[in-house]
């Protein structure tokens, strides 16, 4: 069945299938958000279609500022099974759980352990996977009413591109799959306790994104080349990126004292040792460092590395600032000294782009980022002149030579200036252009017809 568009203004439509919507927060639902804000611009008339009584890990009604007027919202009714865990696992009610996959790091009882097996084998290919059937039913019977000109969804939860995989074979829309992680190659997918069923299925839904989708994009380069290693044909990249209207009215103010800033989750998996040996040494060395330096981490951070952090005496420069909305997250960076990143240490961390970057590139501030140095990550931050990266595995007095060019630059009171041609074109207008360019050319054949 062949659905052609008989929209009659000026722009061709888009289904846009993602569970994230507002009002969810987080950094997950900038992506679609942004993309939608920008799509009219460009030609592209966009439709949602998203979960109606959804589970987000956080809300933030700001994002509802990004909302088009009068764009076509439809929800559809999901069902999750984080309530049925959380009675389970003897949690309360209103207590919010992120992910099945976050395990406590201090313990984790069998319990949690048989959750983990039986989300990962009987809901494929995610927690949402109950969204799939009631979904595809209802947009294959509204697309006959209300036809659009292509479909694009964009995983993880890869259930969005599940649900257009089998929307687009039952309508022959033509369908642009984007993914924001791998699936099968994402670095946990390998410790799942999989049977070699679960696994099959994984892996055969993930084959049939690549065989159905007219096109396939992907976060980053690195990434790219590793779809295409398992099926995926010519996989572009198209980046996450910040929106420059977020920064309007977050006024300039350099914070007073040396403040190094890291904004979002600080997991075990990215834990700087040698930058807090280096800032230790840095105390040792320098006359009134220990009264500038201020290391402010907001969100998330491992009771590993609060241990840590205190092992090298660094309470004093600690400032523990928690969860704090967008708005005031982007007046951080704006205003820190130095913008700390920290990239997982897994087997695809080279293609692994924090969206944290992007803002920290809008921020215009100087980043110091811990990975591997020939990662995606480090080739942004060195085309767009925007700091240094340094390898987990860099001494103490590496770390510490690097810090003390940014003190001696804050002391001095220097400007600093990244490459602002290349930053910028990681703007959100700048991808969304990309974005329809790229539906145009998937929808160039029925056009022509």
């Amino acid at each position: 069945m062949k659905l052609a568009s008989t929209n009659n203004t000026n722009r061709r439509r888009v289904l846009i299938i993602s569970y994230y919507w507002v009002p969810s927060g987080g950094i997950t639902v900038q992506r679609i958000l942004k993309f939608t804000k920008y799509l009219r611009d460009y030609g592209w008339e966009p439709v949602m279609f998203t979960a109606k009584g959804a589970h987000y890990p956080s809300i933030d009604h700001s994002n509802e500022k990004d909302v088009p007027e009068g764009l076509e919202v439809i929800r559809q009714p999901i069902w999750e099974p984080y309530t049925i865990y959380k009675k389970f696992m003897g949690k309360p009610a209103d207590e919010n759980v992120n992910n099945v996959f976050i395990v406590d790091e201090k313990k984790s009882d069998w319990r949690h352990e048989l959750a983990v097996w039986v989300r990962s084998n009987f809901f494929i290919p995610d927690a949402r996977a109950g969204w799939i059937s009631g979904s595809v039913k209802f947009l294959v019977d509204y697309l006959k009413d209300h036809p659009v000109d292509a479909i694009f969804s964009s995983g993880p939860p890869h259930t969005n591109n599940r649900i257009a995989t089998l929307v687009s074979q039952k309508t022959g829309i033509p369908w642009l799959a984007s993914f924001q992680d791998p699936w099968t190659q994402v670095d946990y997918f390998k410790t799942l306790p999989l049977t070699s069923w679960g696994r099959r299925r994984h892996e055969r839904y993930e084959q049939a994104v690549f065989k159905q989708a007219r096109k396939i994009v992907i976060v980053s380069p690195s990434w790219a080349k590793d779809l295409e290693a398992i099926g995926a044909a010519e996989v572009g990249v198209l980046t996450n990126g910040f929106d420059p209207e977020d920064f309007d009215g977050v006024s300039r103010q350099l914070d007073d004292s040396f403040t190094i800033t890291h904004v979002g989750v600080m997991g075990q998996d990215r834990h700087p040792q040698n930058l807090f040996a280096a800032l230790s040494l840095l105390k040792e060395r320098i006359p009134g460092f220990a009264e500038h330096c201020r290391l402010q981490l907001y969100g998330q951070v491992s009771y590993r590395i609060r241990e840590s952090i205190e092992a090298h005496g660094l309470q004093d420069q600690l400032v523990d600032g928690g969860n704090v909305p967008r708005a005031e997250a982007l007046r951080l960076v704006m205003n820190s000294q130095v913008l700390l990143l920290l990239l997982n240490q897994q087997d695809n961390a080279k293609g692994r782009i924090p969206g944290k970057l992007f803002e920290y590139l809008a921020a215009e501030r100087p980043i110091l980022c811990f990975g591997e140095t020939d990662s995606d990550v480090a080739g942004i931050i060195r085309e767009t002149a925007s700091g240094e990266t340094l390898s987990y595995g860099a001494t103490a007095e590496e770390v510490a030579n690097s810090l003390r060019l940014a003190y001696d630059r804050f002391v001095a009171g220097e400007d600093f200036r990244p490459n602002l041609s290349a930053v910028n074109a990681f703007a959100y207008p700048r991808l969304t252009e990309k974005l329809a360019g790229l539906l145009d050319s998937i929808t160039e054949k029925e056009t022509s017809q």
